[in-house]
């Protein structure tokens, strides 16, 4: 399976912020965000990515990032040049998947819980069609919304519903698979000019092969997109890294227990880092895993 992250848009709700740096360079608390969406591929074991960007924040994110080969994996670059939806990065990124499964992911959106990477990689090895992930929201007016039934069969996908029938807002990750492609490259713009990754979705859910994983109690997803969620986002991350000891989305310590690297390259790594706690956090965790 291989990995897109679209790290794209103008990022406009969070100006002024965003008027000389991209969004996906902002920071959520100790990192940037790019980190997260990042680190979500790594933990279902995804090793390929692809960083679809504006021709303007490319440059930046691949100076934070480079080819990936710091952390065991291969990471390249392509441009949107304009946001033309989300279901384009399928397109732009048809190439990087080679007609096989992806999992495409926002540089926005954030996910946290216990068991994360079981339910990553549970949800890859069992992939017919596509897997698209629920949280609970108190506004579904606002999101993409998936309704399932007593079994939790997901049975419609509705965009901004004014009546929602739902509280599940589709989250901005997906699985899929080889189909992707080409069911996007059918699709036609929407009233707004953008290709919709809802319609991507409402074609497998025609087919009856698209499923919709809830992530409930104990799991925490942000979206990003606002100076309210950007600033909860960080001080969520500040509170669970200060009372566990924990740094989440540490993409160094997440290479090593995933042996993409080894305890020398992490302790490098962090050394390069080491006038930072984070530098001396990832030092400390190649000593006690080498």
């Amino acid at each position: 399976m291989k990995g897109i992250i679209l790290a794209g848009g103008s990022g406009t709700r969070l100006y002024p912020l965003t008027k000389s740096t991209s969004k996906q360079l902002l920071a959520i608390y100790d990192k940037p965000m790019v980190y997260y969406p990042l680190s979500v591929l790594m933990l279902a074991g995804i090793r390929e990515i692809l960083v679809i960007s504006t021709p303007a924040s490319l440059p930046a994110l691949r100076n934070l990032l480079s080819d990936g080969s710091q952390l065991g994996l291969d990471i390249s670059y392509a441009e949107q040049a304009e946001p033309r939806g989300i279901a384009e990065a399928l397109l732009i990124g048809a190439d990087h998947i080679g007609g096989g499964p992806s999992a495409l992911i926002l540089g926005d959106n954030i996910y946290h819980g216990a068991g994360f990477p079981r339910i990553l990689r549970a949800s890859r090895e069992r992939l017919d069609g596509c897997v698209l992930f629920g949280y609970p929201v108190s506004d579904p007016e606002r999101y993409g919304i998936g309704e399932t039934d007593a079994r939790g069969v997901l049975v419609s996908i509705e965009e901004k519903p004014l009546r929602p029938r739902s509280d599940n807002a589709i989250t901005g990750l997906y699985f899929y698979d080889s189909d992707a492609v080409e069911i996007a490259r059918d699709l036609a713009p929407s009233a707004r000019g953008e290709l919709e990754i809802t319609d991507v979705n409402l074609q497998y859910l025609k087919q009856g092969r698209a499923s919709l994983f809830r992530l409930g109690r104990g799991f925490t997803w942000f979206d990003a997109g606002t100076h309210d969620s950007l600033l909860a986002a960080s001080q969520y991350v500040q509170v669970i890294e200060k009372r566990q000891g924990v740094r989440v989305a540490c993409l160094e310590e997440i290479a090593l227990r995933m042996g993409y690297i080894d305890a020398d390259a992490c302790h490098r790594l962090g050394a390069g880092m080491k006038n930072s706690e984070y530098g001396q956090y990832l030092m400390q965790i190649a000593q006690s895993l080498g």
